[in-house]
């Protein structure tokens, strides 16, 4: 009997050693499949993202789950994929956050021109708890939808085939294709462009044929999509970081049982420090990649001036996005207060 009591008090040590490993053991995931999507493709920030979200899924539910993949728009363009996860039809999508703001207002708060003045202060402000998760509430009742995590990219610094841009006065007289998100087009305005909103997949195709003469993106877009075949100066400015949610259905988040919902909580905060180091290694990758191109990179002389216009825009948005004080504690997480 003492041999007997002191196996079971040598087990129950041991369980209490090993908690992490006993309850990984005790998991058991239901058997399903994920669907989830994106509008670009394999090798992409946005399908980096979602890759390493279903390899965390698959790996960690031993199997049991099944991650299928949409990549390259086969799930149609980005508002398409935000309708699909509302009704359920996705269950998961990555995609930039000024298409996303339509069905979420709040997310416009991080396409603010000069809101991340440097990259790191997006870290900080995605990586602040309590801040994020006030806005994923806000963000799910307003698209029933639900960021899992943020992806970032590079910033949209400015391209055109006509000359350098080395200060603001040098704008003047070019046509630029602007995605046709308020924020941006608004900076634009703001430094005396009149802005020209058109659909991404109508880019390429007007700057070869002269429509406009320049656009912006990270430069691995810009790598992606060979724009040094129509494009020639690169203008490196700080006033929107590519940024995008690891999206979830809200409807189809909370039918997930309670170990199946805190591993899909996981694998987003994952994916989304994952993503930011290689995007950070992928974004100097594809600038030099644009360089042996052909493609010559600037820096403006006058940054200053190109913030404090743009900034001047953001009351315009305060409505939208839920109220200053949203903005003020952004801020306020970027400056260290």
């Amino acid at each position: 009997m003492k041999r007997i009591l002191l196996f079971a008090c040598v087990i129950a040590l041991c369980a209490l050693l090993v908690p992490g490993n006993a309850q990984a053991a005790q998991t058991t995931y239901k058997k399903q499949t994920f669907l989830i999507a994106t509008t670009n493709p394999l090798g992409s920030l946005h399908a980096t993202a979602l890759e390493k979200f279903r390899e965390i899924v698959e790996k960690e539910s031993a199997g049991a789950i099944t991650v299928k993949t949409f990549y390259g728009g086969s799930m149609g363009d980005e508002q398409a994929n935000v309708k699909q996860l509302r009704t359920g039809e996705l269950h998961v999508a990555c995609l930039y956050s000024g298409n996303f703001s339509p069905f979420a207002p709040t997310a416009s708060i991080f396409s603010l021109p000069y809101i991340f003045p440097n990259i790191q202060d997006a870290y900080k402000i995605f990586g602040n708890k309590a801040y994020m998760a006030k806005l994923t509430d806000i963000i799910v009742k307003q698209s029933n939808t639900r960021p899992l995590g943020w992806a970032v990219g590079g910033y949209r610094y400015l391209t055109n085939s006509k000359r350098p841009i080395l200060k603001i006065d040098d704008l003047k007289g070019l046509k630029f294709r602007v995605s046709p998100a308020d924020t941006q087009l608004e900076s634009f305005r703001a430094w005396g462009v009149d802005p020209h909103p058109m659909a991404w997949s109508e880019t390429f195709n007007a700057l070869q044929q002269g429509v406009v003469d320049g656009q912006e993106n990270p430069h691995s877009v810009n790598r992606d999509q060979k724009f040094w075949e129509v494009q020639k100066f690169i203008t490196e400015i700080h006033y929107i970081l590519w940024t995008g949610p690891i999206l979830a259905s809200e409807s189809w988040y909370r039918k997930l049982d309670q170990d199946t919902r805190a591993l899909v909580d996981k694998a987003g905060l994952e994916a989304q420090g994952y993503e930011w180091k290689w995007s950070e290694e992928q974004e100097e990758v594809a600038k030099q990649d644009c360089i042996k191109h052909g493609m010559v990179v600037n820096q403006v002389t006058d940054e200053t001036v190109w913030q404090e216009k743009a900034r001047s825009i953001w009351p315009k948005f305060y409505d939208k996005i839920g109220g200053k004080a949203l903005v003020d504690e952004a801020v306020a997480i970027v400056d260290g207060k």
